[in-house]
């Protein structure tokens, strides 16, 4: 049964560099919008559901284009609201060999979304318009004023027996000097109120300071995930662990953690177009697989599968179907459909 599934988060201007010219070489850039919110409501409205955008533009041409960008990836921009003057941006030069993707931030402090009032939103009549609301730990990292329109929201949607979904996403370059002590008391709040959580063994360890004797990263997970479900009250915990062969060579394994069991996916190994977007199409195939009631098993395939098949296109953004991904699960690579 499709759902009404939202997401609260920053539009930003995706500025790449053609080719692998580093920005002091190039003289042109290819724009688009993205970031995470965007990301996860227009995979799932690709697969049936009804995504919605929860976030500020900015009231003039970069905003318009926005929001006719949005609509073009299949969401629903009715809780998109107009205001200020600006909007984040961020130029992406493509990695080659040793040299790694490098991404720049500019203006994001400034942008609509981040100076957005305290009245900005009604919390109460957003919440009775959805079923699920997708946060992510990016947005959590701006500012006190982002901080409480996501708690608020999130104790909104809870309140109403909706499902509260939470991207643990830690940027140390968002939070600084002692970023992780910074961010523990927060993401303790969004933990208490989410019902799905994006995370990892990393995240148990350093973000929620628990510690582990194993060495192995899934010895670590299957010690420390179970402990922040008991102890957070949370149904579905899930993620993945990436090993990079090469520049162009990526492998990946999703795991989910559902009411004290564990599943994982096939070790994926796949060649990569474009790896920005990779985990928020991951994140939307556990979400979707979860709300439509999947198998564990078949759920977490299918989020793996949409993760790789995310790597395979150019721009931030999924543009699986759900019979995409399913055949993805299944079929050679490489067949020409006919």
């Amino acid at each position: 049964m499709p759902k009404r599934i939202a997401a609260f988060g920053e539009v930003m201007m995706r500025l790449q560099v053609p080719g692998y010219d580093l920005l002091s070489q190039a003289s042109t850039l290819n724009y688009s919008f993205s970031g995470t919110g965007v990301n996860v409501v227009s995979a799932l409205a690709r697969y049936g559901h009804q995504g919605k955008l929860i976030t500020r533009l900015p009231e003039n041409g970069l905003g318009d284009a926005a929001e006719a960008y949005l609509r073009k990836l299949w969401i629903d921009t009715s809780l998109v609201q107009r205001n200020g003057k600006y909007i984040g941006l961020y130029f992406l030069e493509n990695g080659f060999g040793a040299r790694p993707s490098r991404v720049t931030y500019t203006n994001r402090l400034e942008s609509s979304f981040n100076t957005a009032p305290a009245d900005a939103y009604d919390y109460e009549a957003i919440a009775g318009e959805i079923d699920a609301l997708h946060f992510c730990g990016i947005a959590l990292a701006m500012n006190d004023g982002v901080r409480q329109h996501i708690k608020a929201l999130a104790q909104a949607v809870k309140q109403r027996g909706g499902t509260v979904i939470f991207d643990c996403n830690y940027r140390p370059s968002l939070w600084g000097e002692d970023g992780h002590v910074k961010a523990k008391p927060h993401y303790e709040e969004m933990l208490e109120l989410s019902d799905i959580v994006m995370m990892n063994e990393q995240d148990a360890l350093h973000t929620l300071g628990m510690s582990t004797t194993k060495e192995q990263r899934e010895d670590q997970l299957e010690e420390l995930l179970p402990q922040v479900a008991e102890r957070y009250q949370i149904s579905v915990i899930a993620g993945t662990h990436r090993s990079i062969h090469s520049s162009n060579e990526h492998s990946l394994r999703g795991f989910l953690l559902r009411d004290g069991r564990f599943a994982y996916s096939d070790r994926l190994t796949f060649s990569v177009y474009d790896r920005i977007g990779a985990g928020d199409a991951y994140a939307s195939g556990i979400i979707h697989g979860v709300l439509e009631g999947f198998e564990l098993e078949k759920t977490v395939k299918f989020a793996a599968a949409a993760a790789m098949l995310a790597h395979t296109v150019s721009g931030d953004t999924p543009m699986a179907s759900e019979p995409e991904v399913l055949r993805a699960m299944t079929a050679s690579a490489g067949d020409v459909e006919r």
